[in-house]
């Protein structure tokens, strides 16, 4: 076979058609490690229940992201009926659905929240690096309105080794460069649309962690914790590759 049309056949492999709604990437998780996400807010149920189907035909997990909350039983009930594992996010709509036990051994993450509101786009990012095999470890509500509470949690994820940092914040996103500023590993920031008056819906912790003097501290964008998930993991899997290697 020559190399163009080796090439060729790879290319329509890893690309199937839904119906007329969707065409899935079902070449990802092998290509790049990160599962297929299905963005729920905007879609139907059936198109939802199709495309899980499909896609884990090919592959052991999908993660769903954001259903409506009329839809979340639903979906819950249909894995269920379907003999497929799930794992749900606290405080969040999202779910992740798989065949076989998720083996967490590979990178570890650490994730904090600076408030309880802040804890439904964390788990979003928790339940994406899990999908990625990553090992997490939790800590929410220690925000700089309380600076005492986030310093014995970053001791424990030095002690834990992780290999990077996940900080989801809202307010004024203040958490991110003080973890960023503490800590020697790589720092994902995560504005949420947590707050009120002139910065309100994010845009002070998203200006506030772009503008941030920290080195080592990157941004994805509002409430974008699958984002932040899929970068941390991709991060901690690589590192802990070359510390299997060595």
């Amino acid at each position: 076979m020559t190399v163009p049309n080796a090439r060729k056949l790879l290319s329509l492999y890893s690309l199937e058609k839904i119906e007329d709604f969707a065409k899935i990437d079902t070449g990802r998780k092998n290509r790049r490690g990160i599962p297929e996400v299905i963005f729920a807010e905007q879609k139907q149920l059936s198109e939802i229940k199709k495309i899980i189907q499909r896609v884990l035909k090919k592959s052991n997990a999908i993660l769903v992201s954001r259903l409506k909350k009329n839809d979340f039983n639903k979906i819950l009930g249909f894995s269920k009926k379907n003999k497929l594992k799930t794992e749900i996010g606290k405080n969040s709509t999202s779910i992740l659905i798989y065949k076989k036990p998720l083996k967490k051994n590979r990178g570890k993450v650490g994730i904090l929240t600076a408030g309880t509101s802040d804890i439904g786009v964390a788990e979003e990012a928790r339940l994406m690096c899990e999908a990625m095999n990553c090992q997490c470890f939790t800590s929410y509500d220690v925000g700089v309105a309380g600076l005492h509470r986030v310093i014995p949690v970053l001791k424990e994820f030095i002690k834990k080794e992780v290999d990077s940092i996940i900080v989801v914040a809202g307010m004024e996103g203040a958490l991110a460069t003080l973890v960023s500023s503490s800590v020697n590993v790589p720092v994902i920031g995560v504005p949420t649309s947590v707050g009120y008056g002139y910065g309100e819906k994010g845009i002070a912790a998203l200006a506030s962690m772009l503008q941030s003097c920290s080195l080592g501290l990157a941004v994805v964008n509002i409430d974008n914790g699958i984002g932040a998930g899929a970068m941390a993991a991709s991060i901690s899997n690589r590192i802990n590759m070359k510390k299997i290697r060595l």
